[in-house]
């Protein structure tokens, strides 16, 4: 009997210590590595201060690394022998970027702490750091993802949200994540400081529909011919005509203007349910803010690496 007691206990302390392995916590690197996000912080302030772009990108980068396998950094890692790169998936090739940024903030960390703080803890610090960089919240970032050693061109593909998708499709991708519609259209709200390639909206701009308006057409055609060639295709306009460097809701008064420019942005707005959280948001500013910091934080936590899974790359773009 005593000894059952004992075996019970040591299976509950067991049991107890892989939860608190799995949480993640906004102090984890304080005795590690207590200065690692403010050298984080300088490397993010400092590639944004070049370019006001960058914040948008490294918000997305964290956004498309979640989406696949979790937020474990899988969208760093280079083609190999063994891995075959997400970076070369549709909703990513010739698009995401920023990955030169978090090589840096890397490079500066391991020369704080060496081996210690992980590429995916670095992306979602990255993500907040910007935003706030650009007028945007900030967040208490939980802290403990460990990075993984595989990638997955394949659920790239398939799990990520394509400019061509209808509203359904945007749900569903985002419900599949554990996120609601109303995290949906919070995250959207990004794309107010975000820029899109000429293919992207090329056929929204020039099919004349009943959901865009016909000047704000017009205006986006000067910078996005209607001749489909590599140079064309590859030309980029502000999401946000108003405020392209401020982090604000211009982006949902835009879509009730039908001034939407992909067409996964105007579906948000088109008579559909999420019309009343875009309605919502284009007035009340703060809301929307104190939401997005909330979504961030929630996306954050899809099926992060923890414990003893994965590792702590030394170089983001290796799985070494």
């Amino acid at each position: 009997m005593a000894n059952r007691i004992i075996t019970s206990f040591v299976v509950t302390l067991v049991v107890l210590a892989t939860i608190c392995d799995a949480q993640l916590s906004s102090t984890f690197y304080d005795g590690t590595c207590p200065n690692a996000l403010s050298t984080i912080r300088t490397a993010i302030r400092t590639a944004v201060s070049k370019e006001r772009r960058m914040a948008a990108s490294l918000i997305r980068l964290h956004f498309h690394d979640c989406f696949v396998q979790g937020c474990d950094a899988s969208i760093l890692l280079d083609d190999s022998s063994t891995i075959e790169s997400e970076k070369s998936a549709l909703p990513n090739v010739n698009s995401v970027r920023g990955f030169e940024v978090i090589d840096k903030a890397k490079s500066e960390v391991e020369k704080v702490c060496p081996g210690v703080v992980s590429c995916a803890d670095i992306v979602a610090i990255a993500a907040r750091d910007a935003s706030f960089a650009v007028g945007g919240p900030s967040w208490t970032v939980k802290l403990g993802r460990r990075d993984s050693t595989t990638a997955s061109k394949s659920l790239a593909n398939t799990d990520l949200p394509l400019f061509t998708d209808d509203l359904n499709t945007l749900i569903s991708r985002f419900t599949n994540k554990g996120l609601t519609a109303r995290d949906m259209v919070t995250l959207s709200g990004a794309h107010t400081i975000g820029q899109a390639q000429c293919f992207t909206f090329r056929g929204r701009i020039y099919n004349n529909a009943s959901d865009i308006d016909a000047g704000f057409a017009r205006t986006r055609q000067r910078g996005c011919p209607s001749l489909s060639t590599t140079a064309n295709n590859q030309k980029l306009a502000a999401l946000d005509l108003v405020t392209p460097n401020s982090f604000d809701n211009n982006y949902f008064k835009n879509l009730i203007q039908k001034k939407g420019l992909l067409q996964s942005d105007q579906v948000l707005f088109s008579g559909g349910s999420t019309d009343s959280i875009v309605s919502e948001y284009s007035k009340n500013p703060t809301t929307f803010k104190s939401d997005f910091a909330a979504a961030m934080i929630k996306m954050g936590d899809i099926a992060p690496l923890t414990g003893s899974a994965g590792i702590i790359r030394s170089i983001c773009s290796a799985a070494n």
